[in-house]
């Protein structure tokens, strides 16, 4: 079955200077999105997973604009949105929108939720005023709310409450493209279900296209299509759910992996322990990002970066960025715990 492309990135970078000394001149960069290049397709759910500081938010709001990116081509429908200017860009907002991580601090507490979702109605003139409230009463069936709840404020709202208007107001304008950024790590865990059944059930219905970014294992197996592994701001393994999760070849992933809690009290997990921080972004290590953690890191790995590639074993769209993918032993670094 063809695919159609919608999103396409091309050597993304995203660095934020470093200014010091008197006159505030820029001494160094904070490179938190390193040239990586990815694509995604039409009705696809695909998720950037990574320790905290790799790069996964940073990612989401440059293909946004909330950031503006350093270096490389975003391109969605075709048209590359870093040539677009402003008054083009907020046109093309309309088909990108994102839901916040903290559904506390991403709804205006003076606005109602009838205020909140008119707001982005208006700034895009999707809907005709004399339309707005059906719309509106629409979308609040739609993500699970009640028509009483229109006129509450967001503090008489729970946390899972919230961000169903979160996801109210990024559906009010008939996105194409939403990025999820940690839409689930506020909630409780029974929340972060019906949240995430009620992504996949819009997806669905609506045949929206996900980034969905989170540093949790679980909820990306249960909603992605394909999965982006990061590490320091580099792209480390990409591929299908089921080639990451059943034949990883990255040792990063396979320690992300390792790490996922077993739900049975009687049964011993295996993990593989990494030692170690993760490095500055602002002096990141030559040769592979990861070779300062790895058990299996040799001069080779400290010299020289590794691209991502494709060998024996692997599916066609499964990619890892290791010099030793059919190589590695995982057996002689895991630890009982």
């Amino acid at each position: 079955m063809n695919q159609t492309q919608l999103l396409k990135i091309n050597g993304l970078k995203q660095y934020f200077p470093i200014r010091g000394g008197f006159f505030g001149r820029k001494v160094n960069d904070v490179k938190a999105v390193d040239d990586i290049s990815f694509e995604i397709n039409k009705g696809e759910a695909v998720s950037i997973v990574g320790e905290s500081g790799c790069g996964k938010s940073t990612t989401g709001r440059a293909i946004l604009r909330l950031d503006e990116p350093t270096e490389g081509t975003i391109e969605f429908n075709g048209v590359d949105l870093l040539s677009l200017k402003r008054k083009d860009m907020k046109k093309a907002r309309k088909d990108l929108q994102i839901i916040f991580q903290d559904p506390y601090a991403s709804l205006n507490p003076r606005l109602t939720v009838r205020q909140i979702i008119y707001e982005s109605m208006d700034i895009q003139k999707h809907v005709k005023r004399q339309d707005r409230e059906a719309r509106m009463f629409e979308l609040l069936e739609l993500v699970g709310l009640q028509r009483h709840q229109a006129d509450l404020f967001p503090h008489e709202f729970s946390g899972g409450q919230r961000q169903r208007v979160g996801i109210a107001r990024a559906l009010s304008v008939d996105p194409k493209l939403i990025v999820c950024d940690e839409a689930v790590s506020a909630l409780d865990v029974s929340i972060q279900a019906q949240v995430l059944n009620l992504l996949k059930k819009l997806q669905k219905e609506m045949e929206l296209t996900y980034l969905f970014i989170s540093h949790d294992l679980g909820v990306v197996r249960h909603i992605s299509d394909r999965i982006i592994v990061m590490y320091l701001g580099k792209i480390v393994e990409i591929g299908d759910n089921e080639s990451i999760f059943e034949n990883p070849k990255h040792p990063y992933t396979k320690a992300l992996l390792s790490a996922i809690p077993v739900p049975n009290p009687k049964k011993k997990s295996e993990r593989i322990l990494l030692e170690g921080d993760v490095p500055s972004p602002i002096d990141p290590p030559q040769g592979c990002r990861f070779h300062t953690r790895c058990p299996f890191a040799t001069d080779l790995c400290k010299e020289e970066t590794p691209q991502l590639r494709t060998t024996d074993g692997m599916t066609e769209n499964h990619q890892a960025a290791c010099h030793y993918i059919n190589e590695i032993d995982f057996e002689k670094v895991k630890a009982r715990v």
